[in-house]
């Protein structure tokens, strides 16, 4: 699992941070929490929220990676470590070194956040929550054979003779499946 954070500006010229971790195996987004003014203590309880609710798969994963941000305190490690995963710390000014976790802020910029007017924390968090279900449910991910990685549905292996188009956050990205 990787961890890290991204800024959103909004409309009003306020920056917000973004909370995010990501399965590496599965490529599954959990977006944790959206705030102005992140602290430790902040981003140690959303560690215990995300662990709340992974429940049973937190046995499954190893290890934990993120920067070395001070916003990642101690007391952040210790949730992940009393839950048996091992942190693994980035090499400092090495962005690359955490690259899926990169890839997947290029990916919700270029999708979403950059296309659109955003104008606070809870239409932020609207929007990548919706993002984040079309991410997890439905688009396709090269590593994982072109299925998304919970998919809601498995992807037809031949063409389909009828699509079907769902227009997702107002028609910025579309779903296509196939029709009964």
């Amino acid at each position: 699992m990787a961890c890290d954070f991204f800024t959103v500006d909004t409309v009003f010229f306020q920056r917000l941070y973004v909370l995010f971790f990501l399965e590496l195996a599965t490529r599954q987004v959990h977006v944790v929490g959206v705030t102005a003014h992140p602290t430790g203590a902040w981003v140690t309880q959303q560690a215990r929220n995300l662990l709340m609710t992974l429940d049973d798969r937190a046995g499954h994963l190893r290890f934990l990676q993120h920067d070395r941000d001070t916003k990642f305190t101690a007391a952040f490690d210790a949730v992940f470590t009393a839950a048996g995963l091992d942190i693994l710390r980035t090499p400092p000014q090495a962005p690359r070194a955490n690259a899926q976790a990169e890839r997947w802020v290029g990916t919700v910029r270029r999708e979403c956040t950059d296309r659109m007017l955003i104008l606070g924390r809870r239409h932020l968090t609207a929007v990548l929550a919706e993002y984040t279900r079309h991410h997890n449910d439905h688009r396709p991910h090269r590593a994982l054979a072109q299925q998304p990685p919970h998919p809601a549905r498995p992807t037809p292996s031949q063409p389909a003779v009828k699509i079907q188009r769902r227009p997702v956050l107002n028609g910025l990205i579309n779903e296509y499946a196939q029709a009964a």
